[in-house]
């Protein structure tokens, strides 16, 4: 192995293991605290929702690759519409309570400007994850992000990233993080999350 490349390959191997430390099981971090420290810029409410009010807010890094069904998606081709982000696993008994209410909203808000992207992460294959989407007739696309690479570099330290599984992120019309929660989501929970960026003009 060159000098040149082993810096490279140490890098991702912590990666990968931040990355499975980060995402070590289902639910998050119980003090509302996002990674990188500092002034945050954002406020959890009583339902465990954090929100950036919109002058403050910070985009995304880059969240592309192939998805479950073996397709490419670019989160940032969505740029102009509300996107909602729900990272989830099939292994994951809290992302199977949600997921009949993440069916639900999604199709009611079909041609509002908003979509839905999941992120699959730790499933070793894409079999079960596409089974998972089968069983509660999710209708919208998934990014495959088995060793949680994806969930690690796309959102910017000290930003609403996601910190547990399931988590949900919603960026605004300008690929902003605007909120975030880290738990099972409610229909009204959801709802409630995407409707007052929405609103936004």
């Amino acid at each position: 192995m060159s000098l040149s490349r082993a810096p490279r390959r140490t890098l991702l191997a912590v990666g990968a293991l931040a990355a499975a430390l980060a995402l070590s099981g289902c639910g998050g971090d119980s003090n509302g605290k996002s990674g990188g420290g500092g002034n945050t810029n954002f406020v959890t409410n009583s339902s465990g929702i954090a929100t950036v009010a919109k002058g403050k807010r910070v985009g995304v890094n880059e969240i592309a690759g192939e998805t479950i069904d073996d397709k490419r998606l670019d989160v940032a081709d969505f740029k102009g519409k509300v996107v909602v982000l729900n990272v989830w696993g099939s292994w994951c008994s809290p992302c199977r309570a949600e997921a009949p209410n993440f069916k639900k909203v999604s199709e009611s808000l079909k041609g509002k400007d908003v979509q839905f992207v999941g992120i699959n992460t730790r499933d070793i294959s894409k079999s079960p994850a596409r089974s998972f989407e089968e069983s509660y007739g999710i209708g919208y696309p998934s990014l495959y992000d088995p060793d949680g690479r994806m969930v690690l570099t796309g959102f910017p330290k000290g930003s609403l990233n996601p910190m547990g599984i399931p988590s949900t992120i919603v960026l605004d019309r300008e690929g902003k993080i605007a909120a975030r929660a880290q738990q099972a989501l409610t229909e009204e929970k959801l709802r409630a999350m995407i409707d007052p960026v929405l609103a936004e003009k």
